[in-house]
């Protein structure tokens, strides 16, 4: 080691910079100033640094923290800047290493065109100074950045990095949406699912089953550089987004986040009323009726438990007495398993105890319902068929969705027959991949003969011409029902009060 000064080039570039100065402040032309300062003043060139693509206010810039650590371990004596931006523009960081950790550590800092010099005490004034300024101007341009982008979302143009599910950026113009056919037919599915009773978590465990890709993978396999937490699969959350996006309205809804603050990247939620929204901006994916009968259902239904199942009446059970929900908990007695519903406040001690067991209330509603139609039947056939055409619909799009399933595993196994022919794949591997796929066709097969049986079994729901309920469906229930009050049970007769508060 020679008895030079060791000095530590550090670059910065960020988009703002590009825009505004061009090729001026380009990483290079940083670089090939700053060493020729050092070689001028004989200073040995320890290392350069540099981060690309990063805000002075950043403080997680990777180079930016390797060089903060070399400089704490000692490595060098001098960190050589072309101006005090590069460096950082968060007054805070300043004070913090600037003048206070710096000195401490033996590290002297130099700003070449601010001519800001640590070793020069009688400008530190200048170099505070020069910090403040660093700062508004970040705070300016912060303030008119989001000015900008908020004229865009009221314009109705999307600014997001990546589309959402569903839709792809116009190639023409980034800030136009288009559907994107597969992910929207998964879009479609989803709202099918969930108006067919099925609960969001069961939603997500179907899609897991079927290999459909989340959101995150089918981007990935698109060819974009999208991270995210969900790359495990499907799951509530991710499925629960969708179902409440009214972007597959057609509508651009932005401005749902906001950072704390120009410093900071913690978002922080946007009122909905403060939302941007911008209808019918975009080709739909969800037709208003599904989208509105979705959120209905979303809204009435309680926790519906590690498997998904929503009972008939969730969400419309409460206490007679506090007007709490009656929630389902599974109760075993004599070794069999039993569904109750039970007064929330009973648990917090706000309540007396009220429970009843579950297929006792649905058989109640079930008879009155049947015992309402007899007797005004004429009045009662648009809400019947409004429920027998939701189970039919839900019944025919899973099945056009499996047989597109068997279609896709067809020709397959056609497209894997000719690659066996011409080389392309080994025998061994025909054989094998030939095997998974008439396993996967069997069992969509065996699945679509499974539900065309179920569908002839549940067609109609209700038998009109005798106007009896064989069951008590979903969809029935939140079409009939606005409330089931529970009563205290009896303790000398055990008779229990069941108020039911209908929608017509």
């Amino acid at each position: 080691m020679t008895g030079r000064c060791r000095a530590a080039i550090y670059c910065r570039l960020s988009k703002e910079d590009t825009e505004k100065h061009g090729e001026s402040e380009s990483i290079q032309n940083q670089k090939a100033m700053l060493a020729a300062y050092a070689e001028e003043r004989n200073w040995e060139i320890w290392d350069i640094y540099s981060d690309e693509d990063f805000s002075g206010i950043d403080r997680e810039r990777p180079a930016f923290r390797r060089l903060l650590k070399d400089a704490a371990a000692g490595q060098f004596e001098i960190i050589l800047v072309k101006t005090q931006s590069r460096f950082t523009r968060d007054m805070e960081l300043v004070e913090k290493y600037i003048h206070g950790l710096f000195p401490l550590w033996g590290i002297r800092f130099v700003a070449v065109v601010d001519n800001a010099d640590t070793e020069n005490r009688g400008n530190k004034k200048a170099r505070q100074i020069n910090g403040l300024i660093n700062e508004w101007y970040l705070e300016d341009l912060s303030e008119n950045i989001r000015a900008v982008l908020d004229s865009k979302r009221k314009r109705g143009q999307y600014i997001g990095s990546f589309a959402a599910y569903g839709y792809y950026k116009d190639p023409a113009d980034h800030n136009k949406l288009l559907v994107d056919e597969p992910a929207a037919e998964i879009v479609r599915s989803i709202y099918a699912m969930c108006l067919s009773g099925m609960g969001r978590q069961r939603i997500a465990e179907a899609l897991n089953r079927q290999g459909i890709p989340n959101p995150t993978q089918y981007k990935q396999q698109q060819g974009l550089h999208y991270r995210n937490q969900g790359q495990g699969g499907w799951n509530r959350a991710t499925v629960g987004r969708i179902l409440k996006n009214r972007l597959y309205l057609g509508d651009m809804v932005q401005g749902k986040r906001r950072k704390a603050s120009y410093k900071s990247k913690q978002l922080l939620s946007v009122p909905a009323e403060a939302w941007i929204v911008v209808p019918q901006i975009h080709s739909p994916i969800i037709d208003p009726e599904t989208f509105e009968q979705v959120q209905k259902l979303l809204q009435e239904r309680t926790k519906s438990g590690a498997k998904g199942q929503v009972h008939p009446l969730a969400g419309k059970v409460h206490c007679m007495d506090c007007h709490r929900a009656m929630l389902k908990y599974t109760n075993t007695y004599q070794g069999k398993k039993r569904c109750y519903l039970r007064c929330a406040g009973c648990s917090q001690g706000l309540c007396s105890s009220h429970a009843i067991r579950l297929d006792r209330v649905e058989e109640q509603v079930r008879l009155r319902l049947e015992s309402y139609f007899t007797r005004w039947g004429k009045n009662a056939d648009f809400l019947l068929r409004q429920a027998s055409d939701q189970e039919t619909e839900k019944y025919h799009k899973e099945l056009e969705r499996i047989q597109g399933e068997i279609g896709r595993r067809t020709k397959a196994l056609q497209g894997l027959y000719l690659d066996k022919i011409q080389g392309i794949i080994t025998p061994e591997q025909f054989m094998e991949w030939n095997k998974t796929y008439q396993e996967e066709q069997q069992a969509f097969k065996l699945r679509a003969a499974r539900l065309e049986q179920a569908m002839q079994q549940a067609s109609p729901v209700i038998r009109q011409e005798a106007l009896q309920i064989k069951s008590l469906p979903r969809a029935l229930a939140v079409l009939a029902i606005q409330m089931v009050e529970i009563g205290e049970q009896d303790k000398n007769t055990g008779r229990q009060i069941i108020r039911i508060t209908w929608n017509f």
